[in-house]
């Protein structure tokens, strides 16, 4: 089976790929709208003060994150594909440059205040709605399929996910509310699941919304291996920090040893003891933490060290997307583990609906083919594998999304969590972060090697 023909069975589903150009337009004024509402309840929820106000160094003031979200649809929408002059003076573009700045200086700077910030992206959101219905979605690349709507919907989706980490990083009373997540039928004990090895289709070349670092769709290939079938959960980390895991210096890497004795890690972020049992705070709210929900808030070196502990690993990058995309009966990918389907509540934990995780197994119908749980949603997972650029790698539309990034210092995240939206978030969706992150919603699952002549 070819690249081309493994992917065009597989795709990105009938949602996006075989759309007319109306029917693009009409998704992406609707995933606008969804995104637009989304930073809505996250910056209304608060008042001017709570907007302006760091509350971490790790992050900018909420007030920074709503206009820089205006300003990249002006620049990107209005100003290079629709050709229209600056709504404000150009000198804001760069107060809202996340290159120029460092979160922690963004206090300092002339930012728009609330309500201009407000008023500033309700205009320019208005002039992109028009600009929409009047666009050409074939003349050129960036607009060819949507491509370049599609990436502002997911910029303002990955802000949403970051002001929602901001959020949690609030002191102060709760402000968020949502539903409790389903819960599973009945309870599931962890088990892992054997991934065949042998060649698949990583990436993608068809998808009209990919960004750069998921492409171009290439060859790729596996070992057998062995993948937990959930994420590790609260109940599990807490074994391993029972047993001493901070403390054994022989499950930890050198650089994460060192790490830890600096930044004083005795378990989780948001964690904090309780007697002989752990709470954790959740956004204002102070709480047992669940035994069956995957454990969230650890970094890279946590995650590596309970892998060790219990005599396994991180799976790598293409572990991961094998397992997640690859149908062993077809040989075909899909765009998700279920198929190639947008998600829905039914299948996955996403989109903030819930504002926390959801216990193992509560999402049956979202599993792979081969039986793995949760891929998608939940948690951010860290893998073992450095962010590199794939075979034949171009940056597009800008160097700074991916390229700059490239190298040793970022390490590998995949599937999403309940914060990230379904726009922004895919089985080729790839996200990194520097492996000392702890406020990002991530967690992890544990892959080991399978015997020779397994799989």
């Amino acid at each position: 089976m070819t690249i081309d023909d493994s992917i065009s069975t597989g795709g990105a589903g009938p949602d996006i790929v075989d759309l007319d150009d109306a029917r693009i337009k009409q998704r992406l004024a609707a995933d606008l709208d969804r995104a637009r509402a989304r930073t809505r309840s996250l910056t209304d929820v608060l008042d001017d003060d709570e907007l302006v106000r760091q509350h971490s160094r790790l992050m900018s003031p909420l007030v920074w994150d709503l206009a820089h979200i205006g300003n990249q649809e002006e620049l990107w929408l209005l100003r290079d594909v629709g050709g229209r002059e600056p709504i404000l003076p150009e000198t804001v573009d760069q107060l809202y440059d996340a290159f120029q700045h460092p979160r922690a200086d963004r206090p300092s700077l002339p930012l728009l205040d609330p309500g201009r910030s407000r008023s500033y992206v309700g205009e320019v959101r208005s002039r992109v709605l028009d600009l929409l219905e009047r666009t050409s979605l074939a003349d050129r690349r960036l607009t060819e399929r949507g491509f370049v709507f599609g990436m502002i919907v997911q910029h303002e989706q990955q802000h949403a996910e970051t002001m929602l980490a901001t959020h949690q990083l609030r002191q102060g009373a709760p402000v968020l509310g949502a539903p409790a997540p389903p819960t599973p039928a009945s309870p599931v004990r962890p088990a892992e699941v054997l991934i065949p090895g042998g060649p698949f289709t990583m990436g993608t070349s068809t998808h009209p919304w990919a960004l750069d670092n998921e492409r171009p769709a290439h060859p790729a290939r596996v070992p057998a291996f062995y993948l937990d079938s959930y994420p590790v959960t609260g109940g599990e980390y807490q074994e391993f920090i029972a047993d001493g895991g901070y403390d054994d210096s022989r499950w930890w890497h050198p650089t994460g040893w060192q790490h830890r004795q600096d930044a004083g890690l005795t378990g989780p972020l948001f964690w904090r003891r309780d007697g002989s049992g752990w709470l954790r705070r959740r956004f204002g709210r102070l709480e047992p933490v669940p035994a069956a929900e995957p454990v969230m808030h650890v970094c890279w070196y946590e995650a590596d060290t309970y892998a060790r502990w219990a005599g396994k690993r991180l799976p790598t990058e293409r572990e991961w997307e094998k397992a997640a995309r690859h149908d062993p009966e077809s040989g075909r990918v899909r765009l998700y583990p279920w198929g190639d389907g947008d998600p829905t509540p039914e299948l996955a934990n996403l989109g903030q609906t819930h504002l926390r995780t959801a216990s193992i197994g509560a999402y049956p119908r979202g599993a792979s083919p081969l039986g793995v749980h949760q891929l998608i949603g939940d948690v951010w997972e860290w893998t073992s594998s450095d962010f590199t650029p794939y075979p034949g790698f171009a940056p597009w539309p800008y160097r700074e999304y991916s390229e700059v990034f490239f190298g040793p210092d970022y390490k590998v995240l995949r599937g999403g969590s309940f914060a990230a939206d379904r726009a922004a978030c895919r089985g080729t969706f790839r996200n990194w972060d520097y492996p000392i992150r702890r406020q990002i919603f991530a967690g992890f699952r544990c892959a080991r090697d399978a015997a020779p002549g397994q799989g």
